[in-house]
């Protein structure tokens, strides 16, 4: 049943048919409260040059310096990069560019090449790939985590998110699904060359994963024994891999799936060009730089097939600072903003000069 008001009662607050012998309607007038009388306290800042040109001034000097500061920084890391990928004729993994999975026997490659400056902190190895989209949305779901957190269920019983790499000759995959199957598998060793002697560097396989990837998101299948071979039993390798994920290394903390090379893997890329950490080079001590300048060379052997796809491969050397790895974007951001607010504090500075005591108001004619 519509109810019809009169508009001079709704004005005053009294709804027809309230206050009055045998009214039955309900007032709609809210509460008399500050809040829903909007009566609550406000304050609205009157923007004035006194007010503004500080504040462009403040943050152009604050930004400009942060941003230089940053700027410095990242350019006093160092970095060295190397594309192994072959598609130059002349580059020496070029006999490897048509690499298929599992390859028997493997294609190796070494290429040599120059430390201009030596490297005096800690130095992170990584692997590169570019044009291989860790970010699409099947691909992303294609993993069953509780399989990956040593669910024994999960581990004979995998996700339907991981079709069509759940099964593989009617034995449950381990670890299921895209991800997984497309794990990075090159091995990559470096080398110090001395008077036509190659020194092998040391490269730490270890506390390269987050720490809750490790201890915390990713777990072996639990049982009565620890004997990986045995708890995963009944399950077979993904279809791409050469070997099952209890032989990823020698080492019972660094094997099925709390192997770190794994579990970095699997934290997936949100562009199509990445970089991974694959190894660590430790500083022995303070009186000798990690790397020191000179020759070098780094042994690969080229497993993974990129070529069908024009993806490319690299491998980085790399050293960091507080902020992080090399990335000189957030210092040229700082120092672009400050000086847009510098830029600008100056100009309406000058109108503000110029006009700022002229009379504005209009002559009424009479």
């Amino acid at each position: 049943m519509a109810v019809n008001y009169n508009a001079k009662e709704e004005a005053d607050g009294h709804p027809s048919g309230v206050g009055v012998p045998g009214g039955a309607g309900k007032s709609r007038k809210p509460d008399n409260t500050a809040f829903k009388q909007q009566r609550l306290p406000a304050w609205q800042p009157i923007l004035t040059a006194g007010t503004v040109l500080p504040a462009f001034f403040i943050i152009g000097l604050i930004f400009i310096p942060i941003g230089i500061g940053i700027f410095v920084t990242s350019n006093n890391i160092r970095e060295y990069e190397i594309d192994y990928t072959g598609t130059d004729s002349s580059s020496p993994c070029n006999k490897c560019l048509n690499v298929s999975w599992n390859s028997t026997p493997p294609c190796t490659c070494t290429i040599n090449f120059t430390l201009d400056q030596p490297f005096e902190t800690n130095v992170f190895m990584y692997y590169g790939l570019s044009n291989f989209y860790q970010n699409h949305r099947r691909y992303v779901k294609s993993r069953d985590d509780s399989q990956l957190n040593g669910d024994n269920s999960s581990l004979l019983n995998p996700s339907k998110e991981c079709e069509p790499y759940s099964t593989s000759e009617g034995k449950p995959i381990a670890p299921c699904g895209a991800i997984a199957n497309s794990m990075f598998n090159d091995t990559l060793e470096l080398f110090r060359i001395d008077n036509e002697t190659r020194t092998p560097i040391t490269l730490n396989k270890k506390g390269i994963a987050w720490w809750t990837d490790k201890n915390v998101k990713f777990r072996n299948p639990s049982g009565n024994t620890n004997n990986l071979t045995a708890l995963f039993q009944g399950t077979t390798k993904p279809v791409n891999w050469p070997k099952p994920v209890y032989m990823l290394d020698s080492e019972t903390d660094n094997n099925g799936f709390i192997n770190e090379d794994f579990i970095v893997w699997m934290r997936t890329a949100a562009l199509p060009t990445f970089r991974k950490l694959y190894r660590l080079i430790e500083r022995k001590n303070n009186l000798q730089p990690t790397l020191q300048a000179g020759k070098y060379s780094l042994d690969i052997t080229y497993n993974y097939p990129v070529h069908s796809f024009d993806g490319r491969k690299r491998m980085i050397l790399s050293t960091i600072s507080w902020m992080g790895g090399k990335n000189p974007f957030l210092g040229i951001a700082y120092i672009t903003v400050g000086s847009i607010c510098f830029f600008l504090g100056v100009v309406l500075l000058v109108i503000h000069h110029k006009y700022g005591n002229r009379n504005t108001s209009a002559d009424i004619p009479n």
